[in-house]
């Protein structure tokens, strides 16, 4: 494992140690003026999480849209190339021709 990866999961761990302090302080009613600065927040994330995802799903069409291209262009240039190959062949074969 490397530092960075360590360093993640520490990061991970602590934010579910924190929120579930959190939360537990919230459901006790402890912290009665959190509640609302929580659903604010959360709802801010989920604003957040959307337009993340619309960014994602934007750049997978782009990408797809890139390799079947290239997929495309591929496909003909072998299909462009098949009959000179197909015909090179040929003239190797064919009787009576030199193979100069």
């Amino acid at each position: 494992m490397t530092n960075e990866t360590v360093k993640c999961g520490l990061f991970l761990l602590g934010g579910i140690v924190i929120g579930a302090l959190g939360a537990t302080a919230v459901s006790r009613g402890k912290l009665k003026g959190l509640k609302p600065l929580a659903s604010d927040v959360l709802s801010h994330g989920y604003d957040i999480r959307d337009k993340v995802l619309e960014t994602v799903d934007g750049a997978r069409e782009d990408v797809a849209d890139v390799f079947a291209e290239a997929e495309a262009k591929s496909k003909a240039r072998r299909s462009a190339a098949s009959p000179e190959v197909e015909e090179a062949a040929l003239l190797k074969k064919a009787p009576g021709t030199s193979a100069a």
